[in-house]
């Protein structure tokens, strides 16, 4: 996307930079805006995994910097926000995103069970700070049960994270994932979702995983999933050998094997909508086995940002999004 786009798309968040802070008073109508205008919008967030190192401030000053228009939280063990910290700790993270202007539609948590007393506790508190999605945790297959079996034993949960999720009037998505569990083949996600109710649960659709688990067939699972895709996560990957063993290793966009045109034409056609997140895996964000002095690391940081973003901006403009 050219500069006066990217200039537009930052100006709009600034000028929607008190509507997010009215949301996080509970606020639902602010003159001027149209709430659904607000839920449909396309915006680009970061995941903030690869951003663990910095505290919350110092994260949104450089994502700003570098372009994006939210950030997508860790809630979870190990995250920017401890699940067991979240009243105290998620509102410093919101209010200091929205500070510099940015979103906070998305977080990543680890719920999978309505039943856990931390399940509600996050639910609740993000809904009243305006977070629409988040991604849930994932659950595994038992060998005992078998497949069919399994799933059939997992709907009664999902339903009842349906049910919670409409209290709260937030979105959970299942992430579809390379790999062996529940969300690795697409089509076991179709099984569990297929009599759920696609305004508060569904799948956060990553075509970069879809790819790597279903080679020419994950545009076939993209169409089955896309009454339940509100929300998208966008990287790219190469298989390579890593110790002797072949793997999808995740590269920066547009340097790996995704179609991407293939990809965003079914967005279109789909008119698959809501907030997306970019997941930078890839050195220098992860696995980068060199220690970069402070700003050195931010410049590194920056730049890579800026050329996945600007990959993205170019395939948005392209397809009319």
């Amino acid at each position: 996307m050219d500069n006066t786009s990217n200039t537009s798309r930052r100006e709009f968040i600034a000028k929607t930079s008190m509507l997010a802070a009215g949301l996080s008073l509970g606020t639902t109508s602010v003159p001027g805006f149209s709430g659904e205008k607000l839920n449909s919008a396309r915006k680009i967030h970061a995941f903030s995994k690869a951003f663990h190192w910095m505290n919350y401030d110092d994260m949104a000053a450089l994502l700003a910097e570098a372009g994006f228009e939210g950030i997508d939280l860790t809630v979870r063990p190990d995250g920017h926000v401890l699940p067991e910290n979240v009243e105290k700790d998620l509102p410093k993270a919101v209010e200091a995103a929205r500070k510099k202007g940015l979103f906070v539609d998305m977080m990543v948590t680890a719920i999978n069970n309505a039943d856990d007393p931390l399940t509600e506790r996050i639910l609740k508190t993000a809904s009243s700070l305006g977070v629409k999605y988040y991604r849930m945790g994932y659950l595994d297959y038992d060998g005992k049960d078998g497949i069919w079996n399994s799933l059939q034993k997992m709907k009664p949960g999902m339903k009842k994270l349906e049910a919670l999720n409409r209290k709260y009037k937030i979105h959970g998505a299942y992430q579809n994932h390379y790999g062996r569990r529940v969300g690795g083949p697409s089509w076991d996600l179709f099984e569990l979702l297929k009599d759920l109710d696609p305004t508060w649960i569904g799948c956060q659709y990553d075509v970069r995983h879809a790819v790597a688990e279903g080679g020419s067939t994950w545009i076939l699972g993209m169409k089955l999933l896309a009454p339940w895709i509100k929300c998208t996560v966008l990287k790219d990957f190469q298989w390579m050998k890593v110790n002797d063993k072949w793997n999808p290793v995740t590269v920066a966009m547009g340097e790996g094997m995704v179609n991407f045109d293939e990809y965003f034409s079914v967005v279109k056609q789909y008119s698959i909508t809501g907030p997306v997140t970019v997941h930078l895996e890839y050195p220098p964000f992860e696995k980068d086995p060199k220690d970069y002095p402070l700003e050195e690391k931010k410049k590194l940081f920056l730049a890579g940002m800026r050329k996945d973003l600007e990959y993205i901006n170019q395939h948005l403009k392209k397809y009319g999004l």
